[in-house]
């Protein structure tokens, strides 16, 4: 894991995990296991990419809040490279919607306004509910299988109260709907968006009760895709979204301004 210092969002230093100790081998050479599989990943990977796949991990897992500003110099350093594949995953991951390269003051990560989130909510139930219809028509019963085994997976977390274990089965699941779908330029906008979401749906997710309701919303959507209803399955997740940002704006609403609005929610029924 990276462990470096990176500065927060006030500019004061950012400790991050630890790394591991490295452990001497034993034995022959011969790869095997998990030494097997990152020595495929280096392989198969630029210097840049892997430099940008752990910026990413800690920044989806919350390592590193919005607004913290990363340092190139230390980064570069704690992992031995040169500063030109930390400068090319900067530049990756202000494409996809992670972080924002300011002249003269550097990189941080991206801090997104609830104004912007709801357009995001909106242009995501869209092109959810376009999804939704192409898998009600296209999914065979071996999708179908491995999309539930994805809710497994969150309800599994949910009955832990586990957050983080939730975030990422549920963005598992939404992106392999988006693959299933077929699209190859659908997917590439569609992660970008969920990556600028990212730290909006953790505090949504966190709410006390979200989680059961928001596995609940999954299963009606595999339901819908696997009966075949197009416009069900559609709808489904339309709602779904659409559920997601108002439980977006409870979780990001100072308590005081919550009262008003449940007052006001009753008085209109």
């Amino acid at each position: 894991m990276l462990k470096t210092t990176l500065a927060g969002g006030n500019g004061a230093p950012r400790p991050l995990p630890p790394k591991a100790p490295a452990r001497r081998a034993a034995g022959p050479a011969t790869p095997s296991g998990r030494g097997a599989d990152a020595i495929a990943l280096v392989r198969s990977s630029s210097l840049p990419t892997l430099v940008q796949q752990e910026l990413e991990r800690i920044i989806l897992s919350g390592g590193l809040p919005a607004g913290s500003k990363l340092n190139e110099a230390a980064i570069a350093e704690r992992l031995g490279v040169s500063r030109g594949p930390v400068r090319e995953a900067f530049r990756a991951l202000e494409e996809s919607g992670l972080v924002r390269l300011e002249k003269n003051r550097g990189v941080f990560v991206r801090r997104i306004p609830v104004e912007e989130a709801d357009e995001i909510y909106e242009l995501r139930a869209v092109l959810d509910e376009f999804v939704g219809r192409r898998l009600a028509q296209t999914a065979t019963p071996n999708h179908v299988r491995e999309l539930s085994a994805r809710v497994d997976r969150m309800e599994k977390a949910a009955a832990k109260g586990d957050v983080d274990a939730y975030l990422a089965a549920n963005v598992d699941f939404h992106d392999r709907l988006v693959e299933l779908a077929g699209n190859a330029k659908l997917l590439v906008m569609y992660r970008r968006l969920v990556n600028e979401l990212h730290l909006f749906r953790h505090a949504t997710l966190a709410q006390g009760g979200a989680l059961p309701v928001s596995t609940r919303e999954h299963r009606d959507i595999i339901d819908k895709i696997a009966a075949g209803q197009p416009t069900a399955a559609g709808r489904a997740l339309f709602d779904h979204v659409m559920a997601s940002r108002e439980r977006m704006h409870r979780a990001t609403m100072p308590p005081a301004a919550t009262a008003p609005l449940r007052q006001s929610s009753r008085k209109s029924r």
